[in-house]
């Protein structure tokens, strides 16, 4: 530094809080901070560097006690993707297994492109002390530690081992949290004692600092070649994926749709893109979509994605698109998902891109056929029905079934409730028959499908938009993955509600199991018999009386008459509260309407079990019909 340069002397950690505090993010005219909070849990290796700055800037920089790493990852993402991915949460761990910790919560971050910064603790950068407590020695590599684990599942990895090399460190990883393209996990690596060493830090390094968050239009050469594509398709259908809700595109899309007639069908992260009322509105598509969305995905010629990454869920293996002259066109603002499946390119921001197309395809007075829109209609009022079968319960003095769950939470809730699940069998049960009121209701983690993420994502969504009710639907094999935040709700006055469905086992494993030639070995949670396998009498678990222990209020249903009561005062209640409901057992499960479309896990090629065979042969009929985009 120059003599003339103003400095303040502060150690790592410090400087990291206090520059953390002033970075803000702005997109159509929304300004707001960029690190709402940092969640924590210490121990050696970050207790005296972050542990200590957390204290000293207590005002500036909020603070969230978390008890497990993971699910600390897990409520920062869904602060994020509640705050349109303008606004995260920070995360700072110890070394060793606090750090790898981290990784499958960075993993969900990465592959959904939501934000988070991770401040995992590292081994001593001058190598003083070596090993130190929980260092993973490397005999080929000095310069490797545990947090290397993170590289991989990370948009942005730095080590900072020393301190001026914090400087544009931060900056970096400031710019890829702020990209969306790039964004999704971002970590720095912080060595114990880099935390803790002092530096004099020019003053500018902790001015505010606003990160503008693009919205590019569309190439006018792409422009003109997707419109063109569009006016010449007959039977057009638009897939609707995540980037619609990050770019917060669900009016321009609605625009778009009703301007033109095309049905729109969504993934599970698109769904609720358009209101499940909107004429164009088809429902889910692919694996657990609805009959009516994939019946048109059969029949188009040109599929129009919008922010969708076309994962095998959404394509079903690639056997879903079949139309013989069908095409794709991709409107993406990340070029490496435009130009998937071979289709056409538009690289632009979702609401950009949609709003461009509309305007273009007015000028030509273009719409879809009466006759087109009419047959998806019908569809659509038929599939309805199927959904309010599934939901009535004719009986309500009997124990409901897990679609019968699902009706009484829909008839209850309004727009402003927010509907959270990642893995098992709700959230087939869900694409198919929920109907999304709100562009940000349902909040269905599906790019990962990470058991555990519902209730700490709930506590994230909450602290984002602490007016709204907030539900993280768990089955009883994620609950028992990580329960842990229920601690960190009750300690800090969340008002989360969690509806917990006990179906004794890993119901959707469990059909899986038995579709493929599994006979469901190991799904249910039942005692071991003789033979090995588990089939005796259900375990003598009492998750509700779990629950309670860690200081959550919990409301029993056993029938769907309890369950409907007890959904209503969960609902009106102010303190975080658990309404726990036992459904059938996991081979009898679910009830919904079966998959609409195939979904490609192989088959053992060689087996003497006769439920293998068969399954065998069912498979190998399957991927007779896949294609592949040339």
């Amino acid at each position: 530094m120059t003599a003339q340069t103003p400095t303040t002397r502060l150690t790592v950690a410090q400087a990291l809080v206090r520059f953390l505090s002033v970075q803000y993010t702005e997109r159509d005219g929304e300004r707001q901070r960029l690190i709402g909070a940092t969640w924590g849990i210490f121990g050696h290796g970050n207790v005296a560097g972050l542990g200590q700055a957390l204290v000293e800037y207590a005002d500036e920089m909020p603070y969230h006690q978390g008890r497990n790493e993971q699910s600390m990852v897990h409520a920062a993402v869904g602060y994020a993707r509640q705050s349109n991915r303008l606004s995260t949460h920070a995360v700072t761990t110890s070394i060793g297994p606090g750090a790898t910790n981290l990784v499958t919560g960075a993993a969900l971050a990465t592959v959904n492109h939501l934000p988070v910064l991770l401040l995992p603790g590292d081994t001593f950068a001058t190598r003083v002390a070596d090993p130190v407590l929980q260092q993973l020695e490397v005999p080929y590599a000095g310069d490797v530690s545990v947090n290397d684990c993170l590289r991989p599942v990370s948009r942005y990895f730095d080590r900072v081992t020393r301190p001026e090399a914090l400087i544009p460190a931060a900056l970096q990883a400031m710019r890829v949290l702020t990209d969306p393209v790039e964004t999704g996990a971002v970590t720095l690596a912080l060595p114990q004692d880099v935390q803790a060493e002092a530096y004099d830090w020019p003053d500018e390094f902790f001015a505010e600092r606003t990160w503008a968050v693009r919205r590019p239009g569309a190439d006018p050469v792409e422009l003109a070649e997707a419109v063109r594509a569009i006016r010449a398709s007959e039977k057009p259908l638009v897939i609707a994926g995540g980037g619609v809700h990050h770019s917060r595109a669900e009016e321009a899309l609605a625009e778009f749709a009703s301007a033109t007639g095309i049905p729109v069908a969504s993934t599970q992260a698109g769904k609720g893109s358009l209101r499940h009322d909107h004429p164009q509105d088809v429902g889910g598509v692919g694996h657990t979509g609805t009959a009516t969305a994939n019946e048109l995905a059969r029949q188009a010629d040109l599929v129009i994605g919008v922010g969708t990454r076309y994962t095998d869920f959404t394509t079903a293996s690639n056997t879903l698109f079949t139309g013989d002259e069908v095409r794709f066109l991709n409107l993406n603002i990340a070029p490496f998902d435009g130009h998937k499946l071979a289709g056409r390119p538009l690289v632009a921001d979702a609401r950009s891109g949609l709003e461009e197309l509309t305007e273009a395809l007015q000028l030509h007075g273009h719409r879809v056929t009466e006759t087109y829109a009419g047959e998806y209609a019908l569809d659509k009022e038929r599939w309805e029905l199927r959904v309010d079968a599934c939901y009535e319960a004719e009986e309500p003095d009997i124990r409901p079934t897990q679609p019968q769950v699902l009706g009484a939470l829909d008839a209850l809730v309004d727009e402003s409730d927010v509907i959270i699940n990642a893995a098992g069998s709700l959230p087939g049960d869900l694409h198919k028959m929920w109907r999304a009121r709100s562009r940000d209701q349902y909040h269905l983690e599906y790019g990962y499908s990470c058991m555990g993420y519902e209730i700490p994502a709930a506590i994230g969504v909450k602290m984002a938009a602490p007016e709204r009710n907030v539900w993280a639907l768990v089955g009883d094999g994620t609950y028992l993955m990580m329960p842990t935040e229920i601690v960190t709700a009750v300690q800090e006055g969340i008002a989360i509600k969690i509806l917990l469905v006990q179906n004794h086992g890993y119901a959707s494993i469990g059909g899986l199991s038995e579709s493929v030639g599994g006979e469901r070995f190991g799904t249910a949670y039942r005692y071991q018999s003789d033979d090995g396998t588990y089939t005796g009498a259900p375990l003598p678990v009492d998750l509700a009386a779990n629950v309670a222990s860690l200081g959550m209020r919990v409301l029993r249903a056993k029938t769907v008459r309890d369950l409907r009561a007890a959904l209503a005062e969960a609902r009106s209640a102010d303190t975080p509260t658990c309404v726990y409901v036992e459904t059938e057992t996991a081979d009898t499960v679910s009830g919904a309407p079966p998959a609409q479309a195939w979904w490609d896990v192989p088959v053992a090629e060689t087996a003497t079990r006769p439920s293998a065979v068969k399954a065998r042969e069912l498979y190998e009929r399957h991927v007779s019909t896949r294609r592949r985009p040339l």
